[in-house]
């Protein structure tokens, strides 16, 4: 019996890093040569070099995404900009930018929990197109304790964009319930989850090498171990902080407390102005100085490697109201898509979403009271009408109020179109059509009608035939408003049977109207 052929060694390098990444998350790559760093690592992202956002891009893109928080997104708007403009000036002109100071932006957003925090930050790194890493601060642990290791967070950047050291030095790393690594004065001995995750972020934030294989990390280890075969050494490779933009954030309950008391025993004496009530909290935190966060229990040097501080203000029921309805990134538009893959068209009423909204601010989580108020309404919604002969799903307060009685009439019904649904459908479209484009269109109602028969026979929701239909009618009446000045349009039933045929001779109809208006 012959001896079984064994594997090479790079045969069995390649079996374990094949191991690592399905086991794992992706390890950084390793360098070809001995001490060399990858070819990505020296090269400037074409997203920096290409940055040429102002504060108000930002904010513009951001409105689309959270309601309120305006003030925040303007500090934030100012912060990314400048941060990002120092990098790209750093890597295009190294020689004229080096001897010139710059402080981090890095940002601190305090406020309560469900305002909207982690999605400002999620929306500018997808915008700027860098990396983004969240993490929650209680986690952490001083390095050489058990808990998390904060330069995890770094090494987890370079795994989100696979092994792209160029990029990942660029990116956004976001730590959340910041303030619950206060230390307080009177804590005897080592805290190395409060004043120690502190002094070690202190580092991250300002500027330091982090070396990308941890001392803790298993598979970087087994890496480790792979090089040392092939090349008899092991290379440290690290990642420089200078370029990634830190945010920090948290409720900072107490804080208030702090600042009512400064303010009131400074303002005690003849003459002094009376100190706003204490239980605005969104009020005293917008007075809290740097002394206040000391006194909270945020080391000095730490809070002062975080020069920009903003609040975000509390949501109420009008708020949640308005997420729910303009927010591209609104709840409703994902139960929408879930009812969608069963083949019902979901409609909420305006008088839905203010059911809604009003629940959800009896929960006081914010934001994220609505995930929890729909889900609870909604359940049985989603339990028994997929698979039945549902199609279309009109949502009401009364609907929601009784949700028994109101499955139970859907079940009835059978295959009854729900036509009224549908046709409530057309008109939310043109409506958010107009919304979205600035052109007032409705519908004739043959239209209506044939669009209802055309949705019938493809067996496809309305709403996503309306999209395929008109999906470039924004640009045709865009040219057309230009030559003639028309901003509202009735649209036949011509043009659900042949959209484009229509929209082009109304646009050429329009420049010939505006070749007759301009001659003399």
């Amino acid at each position: 019996m012959s001896d079984p052929i064994l594997p090479t060694a790079e045969q069995m390098q390649r079996r374990l890093q094949e191991l690592l990444r399905a086991s794992f998350a992706t390890p950084a790559p390793l360098p070809e040569e001995p001490g060399q760093k990858p070819e990505n690592s020296a090269a400037v992202p074409e997203v920096i070099r290409d940055f040429h956002l102002t504060p108000k891009d930002i904010k513009k893109h951001l409105d689309r995404f959270v309601i309120r928080q305006d003030e925040a997104k303007k500090v934030l708007g100012i912060a990314v900009c400048d941060h990002y403009n120092n990098a790209r000036s750093m890597a295009s002109h190294p020689s004229d930018a080096a001897p010139l100071e710059y402080s981090k932006q890095n940002v601190l957003l305090a406020g309560p929990t469900g305002v909207g925090k982690t999605y400002l930050i999620k929306h500018v790194a997808e915008l700027i197109g860098v990396p983004f890493v969240k993490a929650d601060a209680t986690k952490f642990s001083e390095t050489g304790y058990v808990g998390g290791d904060v330069d995890d967070l770094v090494r987890e950047l370079v795994q989100k964009v696979d092994g792209n050291l160029a990029l990942a030095q660029y990116g956004i790393i976001y730590i959340d319930e910041i303030d619950k690594i206060a230390t307080p004065s009177d804590v005897i001995g080592r805290d190395v989850s409060g004043r120690g995750v502190q002094t070690t972020l202190l580092k991250l934030m300002e500027e330091t090498d982090v070396a990308l294989r941890g001392g803790n990390d298993l598979p970087s280890q087994i890496q480790a171990a792979m090089e040392f075969q092939k090349r008899g050494k092991v290379s440290k490779e690290t990642l420089n902080t200078r370029h990634i933009l830190f945010i920090v954030s948290g409720a900072f309950e107490k804080l208030g407390n702090i600042v009512a008391r400064r303010l009131k025993k400074s303002a005690m004496g003849f003459g002094a102005a009376p100190v706003a009530a204490a239980n605005d909290s969104g009020e005293m935190l917008r007075l809290a100085g740097t002394r206040d966060f000391v006194d909270y229990g945020l080391e000095p040097e730490f809070i002062g490697r975080l020069p920009v501080r903003v609040v975000c203000d509390s949501l109420g029921e009008q708020d949640l109201f308005e997420i729910l309805q303009k927010s591209e990134g609104s709840l409703i538009r994902q139960y929408e898509r879930a009812f969608s893959a069963y083949g019902i068209e979901a409609v909420f009423s305006s008088d839905a979403l203010r059911h809604i909204a009003v629940l959800a601010a009896q929960e006081g989580t914010g934001a994220r009271g609505l995930m929890t108020v729909c889900e609870r309404l909604m359940r049985d919604f989603k339990y028994e009408l997929p698979g039945a002969s549902v199609h279309s799903l009109e949502i009401n307060p009364a609907v929601l109020q009784n949700p028994a009685e109101s499955i139970s009439g859907m079940l009835k019904l059978g295959e009854e179109a729900s036509r009224s649904t549908q046709r409530l459908v057309i008109e939310q479209f043109a409506e958010r059509f107009g919304g979205q484009h600035g052109f007032a269109i409705r519908f004739d109602p043959l239209a209506v009608d044939a669009i209802l028969r055309m949705a019938f026979e493809k067996n496809i929701p309305a709403r996503d035939l309306c999209e395929s239909l008109f999906k470039d009618y924004q640009f045709g009446l865009g040219l057309i408003a230009r030559n003639s000045g028309q901003s509202e349009f009735v649209i036949p039933v011509e043009a659900v049977e042949a959209p484009d045929r229509v929209l082009s001779q109304w646009v050429v109809a329009s420049y010939r109207t505006k070749e007759d208006h301009e001659k003399p």
